[in-house]
């Protein structure tokens, strides 16, 4: 472990910012104060205004490649009622094995981890400007709309001509016990409102009449199976929920003369947005013409194909906590789909289970432990013998 950051401090130290989307609340100078003494060039990238205003960093030690970055977001959700907290959820308090408060999860202790893991390599490697560089990408907008984060600070190094040979993103991937789940690409997110109208009228006289929800029904029909698809091998099959179908009539004597619905399709790499827009509406239009359809795709599916990324860091995992990972593509979705557009990504990171929660924590051995898979990741990519 490194005599320089202390990852478990450091992951306090970042919780006691206020860093609610989209706000990053001075934990971005932090994270600048530590990776500046160890030889990083950070730039700010501000993207967006007033309270879209989003505040962004990049930093990147050496400008040889390959070129290896971490991705992580300091930004955090809202903690709902606080009288619900049994600890401040910005104390950042350490006690019963455990760092306690929002993030501690997901993911300023992610962050922690990665920059001690980096601070440790590099006492032992000062020459690695001449074969390689180490780079972090942090944003305060991934648990928000996602617009002036990542996705801008992707398109910034496009047109820096900055090369990103792979990424680790750390998302805290783990199920029940570290190292148990590593991500290697996500579904796809589709989201769709549906408009159907008809002629509004009396229910004693249906014939003078347009119930728009029969021909709703009729539309949503297929979707009551659930899954699309089957899946495939590397992922479990797309899924559509409808989220709600409004009517707004208290009226129980009056047919309506227009009911909306809207729902979610989370897909797989046999479809894309453009392939799911045309299916639902040749199934929309074999029931009606009378209805608008709009949709937004936050997210197309991604799968990493980069065999020494995921070996590299599989190999970590396994001389660390000695469990081989599980190569998931399940969960919702993250700044690893703006990522992909640009570089191989996989995301690892803590155990999940309390992300978002009241109460937010996790253990301290396991931010350790992340610390030291992180360690051994950056030896065995850059070839260098790892010394316990």
């Amino acid at each position: 472990m490194s005599d320089i950051v202390n990852p478990i401090e450091l992951t306090s130290e970042l919780i006691q910012c206020k860093s609610i989307t989209p706000k990053s609340e001075g934990s971005l100078d932090i994270i600048i104060s530590y990776l500046e003494p160890l030889g990083f060039n950070c730039e700010k990238i501000d993207f967006g205004e007033g309270i879209e205003k989003v505040e962004n960093l990049y930093a990147r030690f050496g400008t040889m490649e390959p070129n290896i970055a971490f991705a992580g977001h300091v930004d955090v959700v809202p903690t709902g009622d606080i009288n619900n907290w049994s600890i401040n959820p910005f104390g950042g308090e350490v006690k019963e094995g455990k760092v306690w408060g929002r993030g501690a999860a997901d993911m300023k202790s992610g962050i922690a981890a990665f920059i001690a893991a980096v601070s440790d390599f590099l006492k032992d490697n000062k020459n690695l400007k001449e074969f390689g560089s180490i780079s972090f990408i942090i944003t305060s907008d991934e648990e928000g709309k996602a617009i002036n984060g990542t996705k801008k600070v992707v398109d910034w190094l496009k047109g820096k001509s900055e090369i990103i040979s792979g990424c680790i993103v750390g998302e805290p991937t783990n199920v029940t016990r570290m190292g148990d789940t590593l991500k290697i690409g996500r579904r796809g997110s589709f989201t769709g409102s549906l408009t159907v109208t008809g002629i509004q009228g009396h229910v004693g006289y249906p014939h003078l009449a347009d119930n728009p929800i029969n021909s709703l029904l009729k539309m949503l029909e297929p979707f009551s199976k659930i899954y699309l698809d089957e899946g495939t091998k590397d992922f479990q099959p797309s899924s559509i929920m409808i989220t709600s179908i409004d009517v707004n009539n208290d009226a129980s004597n009056v047919i309506p003369g227009e009911v909306k619905a809207k729902f979610n399709i989370r897909f797989n790499t046999l479809h894309s947005a453009s392939s799911l827009k045309a299916m639902l509406e040749k199934q929309f239009s074999d029931v009606t013409s009378n209805y608008k359809f709009d949709f937004f795709c936050n997210a197309e599916p991604f799968l990493t194909n980069d065999d020494f990324l995921k070996t590299t860091l599989q190999k970590a995992i396994q001389k660390v906590v000695n469990i081989n990972p599980e190569k998931s593509t399940s969960g919702g979705t993250s700044d690893a789909r703006f990522i992909s557009k640009i570089c191989p990504v996989i995301e690892f990171g803590l155990v999940g289970k309390t992300m978002h929660k009241i109460d937010e924590n996790v253990e301290v051995n396991d931010i350790i432990n992340l610390t030291k898979i992180y360690n051994q990741f950056l030896f065995n990519y850059f070839g260098v013998k790892y010394c316990d």
